[in-house]
């Protein structure tokens, strides 16, 4: 038995970029072989094994055949006659298809290492064309590695695999696995244009494709590609990206701005939550009621970047105004967003709205002087002994929703004081 380190590490060591997880081929071995070794099985499809010392992934040498449509149509040969080259072989990318031996020798069968220097993503061989995730795989490279251009006939090859229907049989977990990985790269606007341009946008994400072209620069696309790579360099947690990602979506939120003096009333400290105590509006899930709804859905996407996103839709607009805000609508707005019991997702909105106000036309020219005056009020609004003021109506006679408003005009007054505004 002989051990390779294969994949992502031997191209990062030879990139000169840290190598955080190690994965191995052992070549000429039996499972029961590995397991006498002192390995643990964790494989599910194919032979998997972790290393008894190190823990890192060692998977036996093997092939693949195409079975089915989709990605998960595979058949997989692992046995001690499976040589590294074998295995090398059905690999996505040039550059992910070279191995280390124990001896440090370099063993680069599909001159990855020349294009790794070239700057270059390059499919191993036509058999590329039978996995889908591939598609996705390279436009999340793509988004990592800024300075790599794909090779025109690993391109050409893409758009073969979108009009032959491959990336149809994609299941919506891998594509949201891809995609939110993709966001969190230093410039997610080349993952968007990657997919754009081999046509895969327009079928995974067609709400985003729809109008990506249209209109004077900055076109929609361009506008959208210059949120994500500010919030990747902003270092943006996925909600936030997603937020950006899907504020471009024609007609997407599910409710609009509560009208001015349709406030929020605040609960006093010994009444239940009611419906109409916080801004809890949330289509049933499956509903898919507007654009925005529909690709949550679609995507499978997580509850906390899809409300994220949703109260980003809506209330983008109203943080544009806030200068202009008195303080009681300034309250309204943070009563609406739920800032009072999630201020964490609160400041993910503020995040969200710092990286896409620039790309706005009417939105204020320093975002981050707007941010702090939120931040301001929020916390000015929260300094509020609401208990104290709910029993000192409850002792003048007051109940119900009255003493909600007397809850609200004292966060009012203290966001006025704050915010130098009495009005």
């Amino acid at each position: 038995m002989k051990l390779y380190e294969v994949g992502g590490a031997v191209r990062d060591a030879l990139l000169g970029r840290p190598v955080n997880d190690r994965d191995w081929v052992a070549v000429g071995a039996t499972p029961q072989q590995l397991l006498d070794a002192g390995y643990t099985p964790v494989g599910r499809d194919f032979p998997v094994f972790l290393h008894p010392r190190t823990r890192e992934e060692v998977a036996l040498a093997r092939t693949e055949r195409k079975t089915a449509p989709g990605y998960h149509g595979f058949a997989f040969h692992a046995a001690p006659d499976v040589t590294l080259e074998q295995d090398l072989a059905r690999r996505d990318l040039t550059i992910n298809a070279m191995a280390r031996a124990e001896d440090g020798t370099l063993v680069d069968p599909h001159g990855g290492r020349r294009d790794l220097q070239a700057r270059i993503l390059r499919h191993v061989s036509p058999a590329f064309a039978e996995d889908p995730v591939r598609i996705l795989r390279l436009a999340r490279f793509a988004a990592r590695f800024t300075d790599f251009r794909v090779a025109d006939e690993t391109l050409a090859l893409m758009r073969a695999m979108v009009a032959a229907g491959e990336v149809d049989a994609l299941v919506p977990e891998r594509v949201w696995q891809e995609l939110s990985r993709g966001l969190g790269e230093a410039q997610p606007s080349r993952m968007l244009q990657v997919l754009r341009d081999c046509g895969a946008l327009a079928r995974l994400l067609p709400e985003l494709d729809r109008d990506w072209a249209a209109g004077p620069a900055p076109t929609p696309g361009e506008r959208l590609q210059r949120r994500v790579d500010r919030g990747a360099a902003r270092g943006a947690p996925l909600p936030v990206q997603y937020a950006l990602l899907s504020c471009a979506v024609e007609g997407g939120g599910s409710a609009a701005p509560a009208a001015e003096g349709a406030a929020i009333r605040p609960r006093g400290p010994a009444e239940p939550r009611t419906a109409s105590a916080g801004p809890r509006r949330q289509e049933p899930r499956g509903t898919a009621a507007t654009p925005l709804a529909a690709l949550a859905e679609r995507l499978r996407v997580p509850t906390d970047c899809r409300e994220l996103a949703d109260t980003f839709w809506r209330e983008q607009r109203a943080l544009d105004g806030a200068r202009e805000l008195p303080p009681d609508a300034l309250l309204r707005l943070l009563e609406r967003c739920d800032a009072f019991r999630k201020p964490e997702r609160f400041g993910l909105l503020l995040q969200a709205w710092m990286c896409a106000a620039p790309t706005r036309s009417g939105a204020p020219a320093e975002p981050d002087a707007v941010t702090a005056r939120w931040c301001e009020a929020l916390a000015a609004a929260r300094t509020v002994d609401t208990a104290g003021v709910a029993a000192a109506a409850a002792a003048a006679g007051h109940s119900g929703p009255a003493v909600g408003e007397a809850i609200r005009r004292s966060r009012a007054a203290a966001i006025g004081r704050a915010l130098g505004r009495t009005d």
